[in-house]
């Protein structure tokens, strides 16, 4: 591991835990028994939701996966020699208790420099777009993984463990009353700094429906009142039935398959998400809101700004003729890709909007977490303490 002389200390925005077989089920009400189930596939064992096999995640008992920073070179580099997915990933390693335990990832942390990091589920992405036409079901669900993250992840009934692990726990919408009922256990009850909310369109009894119309305010107004964290992390957000309707295949996204078409949309899901605060009105209504995007790089800003930028210039009055890029700036925080241009997304919504996430363990993100600081080297020092950590523990007030 290789040691880097650093003047402040790290406090990761993206750091994720690998779940165990039983991490949706243990706490799963007896009426949901067999929504979710492990099968095996040719001596493979895949996750089946409502009967349905899903490839999303190829290996979702996560004994074996790909080493952390497996992709560095091809996000930093490129693929010029046309490598497989798999070529690129390289020779996977079977888990480490790191990936599962508390106190081993302290450890690990340790030896990454980290003082401090946001731990997020993985197997949770492929949840809510699998279950969107049973809401109860998405919540039951739900609720389940969040016991399980404060049993497994937790620390005396508190999703914080030693000061330095904070368990960002998954709230869904489908139904509002219980959407709060969940953020007030995760929150009032069990000291989660963060929440989860998934960077897409909401399912519900009556079809699909954006998080920032009126119809949630209730828990919007919820959250602020208890000052927490909005977090929005990259997750299966259901846009590949769009993809799907355009290639004429499978409904699902194929991990390992090479497909342009989707790789050309990748970010509309995050674009679509924060164009939705604004256009349908949440950040005006709730200006206190903070909200991190997380693991969806930042590559999309930029054009999102100035398509707003012209749509305001034409419609003021679609947006409470308030600024949609004012508020932007306001209440959202970027957690950019460790190989983007983060001088220039400093100088567009300011480093003190910026958070470093190293993405560990999985392969997209950075092997050693501390090598960040070599890609903001010459920016002033204030402003790297801020994006290294300064930024979210002012955020969680820690």
């Amino acid at each position: 591991m290789t040691r880097v002389e650093l003047p402040y200390q790290l406090f990761d925005a993206d750091n994720h835990l690998y779940e165990t077989k039983d991490a949706l089920t243990r706490y799963l009400p007896k009426e949901y028994a067999g929504a979710i189930q492990y099968v095996e596939i040719n001596g493979r064992t895949k996750i089946a939701v409502l009967g349905q096999i899903s490839e999303y995640i190829p290996n979702p008992t996560f004994d074996v996966v790909a080493k952390p920073g497996a992709m560095e070179e091809y996000f930093k580099h490129g693929n010029p020699d046309g490598k497989s997915r798999r070529e690129i990933f390289g020779e996977p390693m079977r888990a480490i208790q790191a990936f599962r335990d508390p106190v081993e990832r302290l450890k690990i942390m340790d030896e990454l420099q980290l003082q401090r990091a946001l731990m997020f589920p993985t197997l949770a992405s492929l949840v809510e777009e699998r279950m969107r036409h049973h809401p109860e079901l998405i919540h039951a669900v739900i609720h389940s993984l969040n016991q399980w993250m404060l049993e497994t992840w937790g620390q005396n009934g508190n999703f914080v463990h030693s000061d330095r692990i904070f368990t960002v726990p998954v709230v869904t919408l489908p139904i509002i009353e219980k959407a709060i009922e969940e953020l007030n256990w995760c929150v009032v009850e069990h000291g989660a700094k963060a929440i989860l909310v998934r960077p897409a369109p909401v399912p519900g009894f009556k079809g699909m429906r954006s998080f920032a119309l009126p119809e949630f305010d209730p828990f919007w107004k919820r959250v602020v009142e208890l000052d927490v964290l909005v977090t929005m992390h990259s997750s299966d957000s259901g846009y590949s039935r769009f993809d799907a309707e355009w290639d004429g295949n499978s409904l699902e996204m194929l991990p390992f398959k090479t497909n342009t078409f989707a790789m050309t949309n990748q970010w509309r899901p995050v674009t679509d998400a924060v164009a939705s605060w604004v256009c349908h009105g949440a950040l005006n209504r709730f200006p206190e809101l903070k909200v991190a995007v997380i693991e969806n790089g930042s590559a999309w800003l930029e054009p999102l700004l100035q398509q707003l930028s012209d749509v305001y210039k034409k419609a003021p009055e679609g947006f409470g003729f308030r600024d949609p890029i004012e508020a932007i700036k306001q209440s959202l925080y970027v957690s950019p890709f460790w190989e983007e241009d983060l001088e220039r997304l400093s100088s567009v919504i300011g480093a003190d909007h910026v958070l470093f996430g190293s993405d560990w363990p999985h392969p997209e993100g950075l092997a050693e977490p501390a090598r960040y600081i070599h890609e903001i080297k010459d920016m002033p020092l204030a402003d790297q303490a801020k994006i290294m950590g300064g930024n979210l523990a002012g955020l969680l007030k820690v």
